[in-house]
């Protein structure tokens, strides 16, 4: 009985968000730019859970940043309300640095959540495999044609 429940569970705090986009662009970083917009946003969660389920995705700034360095190509996907922002504002300039293409969402709880974690998570590299091609080139596109901060 305890089996039966959970999936519904799951899709009950999956489907709906505890906090609209609009409630949560309230709690934004200064840095948080460029940011994606919703349907980018729903675009970027969808990716990032054909990607977990084909274990495709570095999760964490530990993680991330290692896989940056040695030269790992993907979309990088940050989350906007990470506080203190100096655990995670070095990233994006390790991805300019190497042109991988970045953005920011506005929550970390539903970043987490899309990677199919309970906990928030403040940054996640989405690599692209053949199982989501589709999916993860428009995600490309669409990520690549955000205008970078100054």
């Amino acid at each position: 009985m305890a089996r039966e429940k959970q999936p519904e569970a799951a899709a009950e705090a999956e489907g709906t968000p505890e906090r609209s986009y609009r409630e949560q662009l309230d709690c934004l970083n200064p840095i948080a730019q460029p940011l994606a917009s919703r349907k980018l946003t729903r675009k970027l969660y969808k990716c990032i859970r054909k990607a977990a389920k084909h274990k495709q995705i570095r999760r964490g700034v530990k993680e991330v940043q290692k896989f940056i360095n040695k030269g790992e190509k993907g979309i990088t996907v940050l989350a906007g309300d990470t506080l203190p922002i100096d655990v995670y504002c070095h990233i994006p300039i390790m991805c300019e640095d190497r042109s991988l293409p970045y953005a920011y969402v506005p929550s970390k709880s539903d970043l987490g959540a899309a990677a199919g974690s309970k906990r928030p998570t403040c940054v996640i590299m989405i690599k692209p495999h053949k199982e989501y091609q589709e999916t993860y080139d428009e995600c490309l596109e669409e990520v690549g044609a955000l205008p970078l901060p100054l």
